[in-house]
């Protein structure tokens, strides 16, 4: 017991450091290479182009190539199309000549998986800014889509998530009008078309992945659809054209006025600025300016290398790290912890967002992730944020128990119909609309998922309620619908079904349900089952594409303290399982009382966008040995 003391004074003392004079914690927040290629490429759109920054985000961008000259989404990843062209892109407009051979083995590998015409649909109108895609190719968005109310009309802004929603509407304007910045002739993509352009054929696939029948029709259905529009949008007078701009720039300038970026996340702050100059808005403009601030704010500098963060996460840190400091002993009065407390407070949003349209009765009280972002307050953020306040003494009662009050009130208020909980908005559930052409992601919706829905029942058991509360019993309904065959659940915002496991059990263990149901021992013996033979426990990214990877990869801190916190919660606290994922954690600490994950382990947009926290690593393993310190003296 010695070296888990040992390992957890470390641990914490750690943690205390990385905090910030004012009391919260954030770490980088990783992505892959696209975010910083978008922003190069970005730059020449707006002839805001800077040799510096370009020559150091190229020698990030060339570290992070693979052997086979493309680049991925995920540590160890296989490569991506559309990731690679990006970046071969940005580096053919920084300067980079063809005969590097960064660019030629990049160049190889575009043409062998198919060249542009295979790439993603933001891909496509990337290049087209550019006039290296054909705007014919990219599906039709058009304006007046502003104007379809909700909840009237199947589609409409507020039947789609809200990072969509914040990235589509700028992107209306964008569509509207169809810019190209003509480039000179030799920094054109010809070489990358396996074929010459005028012979490709730009048509949408109309077999879904995975194949459905079901998805198949709405694939079809909607290719029709955008067919129609290409039609009506060229020859139709379309007498409310002007009408749609026009609410599209006032819904964009009213989210915009407000700190931390449209939505607080890249891709829409990029595309909030393309559509303002569209608009005439001139580039000193404080709108414009403002998002270009918060851009620059996501950058990254390592020695003589330089990337962009998709957006920061300072409110998931610091709520995650409080709850570990708690749940490992930290003495919860802690001045460090109390500073932590009285910063979360101030971060609660208290005035309304988009997610009000589909509740328009319930009170504001959540809690972003970012620094700022009004708009968006998210289910997930709240409940970790009052967890910890519940947990943190020495705060204002008064202060922290009406924040408390308020936060709680607006999570339940956003529960689904379907008894489960999403991110940021409430029933936003039309899954068929991932079939439009422009969701080729597959990630247009904000469905209830397995780990929201696990963490909204650890929030009420956490506060005290019991799973007789009638909305608990709904969450534990949806959980034992969505429940897999062999046990596990899904993790929409980590990776992945490790993830959505510990979740779901630490939720059903504060709520109260009897660890001995068999849906739970189902859980708990799918997590003995994927245990690594190191001890540890991971799962790479590739779950997503294929469920034979569930539960499979190398073994992560991260991943191994979620499998322990979840084993922890369904009442397994001994046994070989249990010991050999404490010894790993054990064995894999640093000197200085960190642990490092290797590989990503959170989710943006499952199987194309992923993250890597760099400060999982830090809180989780600390949060598992805890509890095992606590239940073992």
């Amino acid at each position: 017991m010695r070296d888990l003391h040992d390992a957890i004074a470390r641990a914490q003392t750690h943690l205390l450091g990385l905090q910030a004079p004012d009391g919260h914690w954030v770490g980088q927040l990783e992505a892959n290479t696209t975010i910083t290629s978008e922003f190069l490429l970005l730059c020449h759109l707006l002839d805001h182009v800077n040799h510096d920054r370009e020559v150091r985000a190229v020698r990030y961008l060339k570290r992070r190539q693979l052997p086979d000259g493309g680049w991925n989404l995920f540590e160890a990843g296989p490569t991506n199309l559309s990731a690679t062209i990006k970046a071969y892109f940005a580096m053919k407009l920084a300067g980079v000549p063809l005969s590097d051979p960064a660019m030629a083995a990049a160049r190889e590998q575009i043409r062998e998986m198919g060249g542009p015409a295979k790439a993603d649909v933001f891909t496509k109108i990337q290049l087209a800014l550019f006039g290296e895609y054909d705007w014919n190719g990219v599906p039709s968005m058009p304006a007046e889509i502003m104007l379809l109310p909700a909840p009237f009309f199947l589609f409409n802004i507020y039947e789609i998530s809200y990072w969509s929603r914040t990235v589509v509407v700028p992107l209306l304007i964008l569509m509207d009008r169809k810019p190209v910045k003509w480039l000179p002739p030799h920094l054109s993509l010809d070489e990358l078309w396996p074929q010459p352009r005028e012979r490709t054929s730009l048509r949408f696939p109309r077999v879904p992945e995975p194949f459905t029948w079901r998805g198949l029709f709405w694939k079809s259905f909607f290719i029709a659809v955008d067919d129609g529009l290409k039609i009506w949008e060229r020859f139709s007078p379309r007498p409310l054209r002007k009408r749609a701009i026009d609410a599209a720039r006032v819904w964009l300038e009213e989210r915009l006025a407000v700190p931390g970026g449209l939505g607080g996340i890249y891709p829409a702050m990029a595309n909030s600025i393309l559509a303002l100059r569209l608009l005439g808005y001139p580039d000193d403009h404080p709108l414009v300016m403002g998002q270009l601030k918060e851009i620059e704010a996501l950058a990254v500098e390592n020695g003589d290398e330089l990337h962009y963060q998709p957006c920061p996460s300072p409110v998931w840190d610091t709520a995650l790290a409080v709850n570990a400091l708690i749940e490992s002993g930290l003495p919860p009065d802690r001045r460090e912890l109390q500073r932590a407390g009285d910063w979360m407070i101030d971060r609660q949003v208290l005035v309304p967002g988009d997610w009000q349209v589909k509740r328009p009765h319930v009170q504001p009280g959540g809690w972003a992730f970012q620094y700022g972002n009004d708009f968006y307050p998210d289910l997930d953020d709240t409940a970790m944020v009052v967890m910890a306040l519940d947990k943190v003494r020495g705060l204002d009662d008064g202060a922290a128990q009406a924040a408390k009050e308020r936060g709680l009130g607006w999570f339940l208020g956003m529960q689904g119909q379907d008894g489960g909980w999403a991110s940021f908005d409430a029933d936003n559930n039309r899954l068929y609309l991932n079939h439009i052409p422009f969701a080729d992601h597959g990630a247009l919706l904000d469905p209830s998922t397995e780990d929201l829905t696990g963490r909204g029942l650890e929030l009420l058991g956490t506060l005290g309620y019991g799973k007789d509360l009638e909305p608990a019993q709904r969450a534990i309904q949806f959980l034992r619908n969505t429940q897999k065959h062999d046990g596990p659940w899904y993790g929409r915002w980590g990776v992945n079904y490790i993830y959505g496991t510990w979740s779901v059990l630490r939720g059903l263990a504060a709520i109260g349900e009897d660890p001995r149901h068999e849906y739970v021992q189902r859980a708990v013996r799918w997590l003995e089952r994927h245990q690594n033979k190191d001890g540890g426990w991971g799962e790479t990214c590739e779950s997503y594409d294929d469920y034979a990877f569930a539960g499979a990869g190398e073994s992560t801190p991260s991943q191994t303290a979620w499998a322990l916190l979840g084993l922890f919660a369904a009442g397994r606290t001994t046994g070989t399982a249990v010991a050999r994922g404490v010894e790993y954690l054990l064995r894999t600490q640093h000197p200085d009382g960190s642990w490092e994950d290797a590989l990503w382990n959170g989710t943006g947009f499952p199987r194309v966008f992923y993250l890597k926290y760099h400060l999982y690593a830090k809180y989780f393993p600390l949060w598992a040995l805890g509890i095992y310190r606590r239940v073992h003296g």
